[in-house]
């Protein structure tokens, strides 16, 4: 779960959600000096986070509301974009990806056409430097094997998240991607995609028939 927010100064305010929220167990927050943002520029700064967050759906966010957009000029909203893409280039380092989109389809097109399927359960994506992408359409298993629960909880998480997010809907006696979704191995990804604990390099498989490890293992040979 995240919660964005802006306040100033900021200690009062970590003081607030500490007494006030359990949900987190870590703050992440930047800063500028004297002068260097005014409220406005803060509001914009949270409103794109709020907007990204959501459009890219990684997380659960905590904030109640969508902040609005405050009218900046420009000039004031070309600085804003710079301190904005500094922020977002700072949070993956942190290991917070909670901002990150789907990469873009001439990204995505470099790599060959994945399928992974089984028990009437298909599902196509892409292994990129970003992660492994699973496509728009894709299906995933309504079921769940009982020891995925014990030895993967992080699986089945990720799987309730995804619904209550809506990335996945309901659809007869399956799931699928309403959108292009960025998992951050193959293994999550077929995981995810079955209901069960998945090796994805070797259940990846391309329209030959050759696993996502046989093309990585020849692609290390060129």
């Amino acid at each position: 779960m995240l919660y964005i927010g802006e306040g100033d100064p900021v200690r009062p305010r970590l003081d607030d959600h500490h007494a006030k929220k359990d949900f987190w167990n870590r703050a992440v927050f930047f800063v500028a000096g004297t002068g260097q943002l005014n409220k406005a520029h803060v509001q914009y700064l949270e409103a794109q986070l709020v907007a990204r967050a959501h459009a890219a759906k990684r997380m659960t966010l905590e904030n109640g509301n969508n902040p609005n957009e405050p009218t900046l000029s420009e000039a004031d909203r070309a600085d804003m974009d710079v301190f904005l893409d500094n922020i977002l280039g700072i949070l993956p380092v942190l290991g917070i990806h909670a901002f990150e989109l789907a990469p873009a389809a001439a990204e995505k097109n470099k790599s060959p056409l994945l399928k992974c399927s089984a028990k009437g359960i298909h599902a196509s994506g892409r292994d990129t430097p970003q992660g492994f992408v699973v496509l728009t359409g894709s299906q995933s298993s309504v079921e769940e094997v009982a020891s995925l629960r014990q030895w993967f909880p992080n699986v089945i998480k990720i799987r309730a998240d995804l619904l209550t997010s809506g990335v996945l809907v309901p659809k007869g006696d399956i799931r699928q991607f309403t959108q292009d979704y960025t998992f951050s191995s193959p293994s999550l990804a077929a995981a995810v995609v079955m209901g069960r604990s998945a090796n994805g390099r070797v259940e990846w498989k391309d329209a030959e028939g050759r696993t996502l490890k046989e093309l990585q293992e020849a692609q290390t040979k060129e």
